[in-house]
């Protein structure tokens, strides 16, 4: 990822002068990690796919106005934030009847029926949380960013962001009640 880093700037700076194979190579590197913090924080795949296009489309149009003060990374997190809280403000979360990306070391019926009652159950109380606390988990738990990253993206402080993860995280534990080892942080 580090490597990538200084070249991501480089590229789209130079898709800001109309280099699209330089734009088309940003979406290759950042298009899976998008797709997962849209995802996990949508809830679906079309209102993912809608975050993600439209986060792309933003990202082109302000290449050439581009400056890399931050990382390009923390940039388009903060551009997909900013996608995900709009559209929290403007839908309803829809629960999912199950949940991708799960291991499947050949877990027996029983198991599988845990897996998909606890996913269920987290997704609930991830959809009943408000948007804010929501991306915040999403981003610390799912792409491990830390409350510098976390409050890049959101656009706040990082001893806020650390209060949004407490606050989330308080929320969640009520919420799934007996349900434990959600969170060792």
């Amino acid at each position: 990822m580090s490597d990538h880093t200084e070249q991501d700037e480089v590229l789209l700076q130079a898709a800001g002068r109309g280099d699209m194979t330089a734009f088309a190579r940003l979406v290759g590197r950042h298009q899976a990690w998008a797709w997962r913090v849209a995802y996990r924080f949508a809830g679906n795949q079309e209102d993912a796919a809608e975050i993600v296009q439209e986060a792309f489309l933003r990202l082109l149009d302000a290449s050439g106005r581009y400056r890399p003060s931050a990382r390009f990374r923390t940039y388009f997190y903060r551009i997909i934030s900013r996608l995900c809280l709009d559209r929290a403000r403007k839908h309803q979360p829809v629960l999912l009847d199950r949940v991708p990306d799960q291991p499947d070391p050949a877990p027996s019926a029983a198991e599988r029926m845990m897996r998909q009652e606890t996913a269920l159950a987290v997704r609930a109380a991830l959809d009943a949380l408000p948007p804010n606390q929501r991306l915040a988990l999403v981003l610390r738990y799912e792409e491990d960013l830390g409350y510098q990253e976390i409050a890049a993206a959101l656009g706040i402080t990082a001893k806020a962001a650390e209060r949004l993860l407490a606050r989330g995280r308080e929320r969640l534990r009520r919420l799934l009640g007996s349900r434990e080892g959600f969170f060792d942080a």
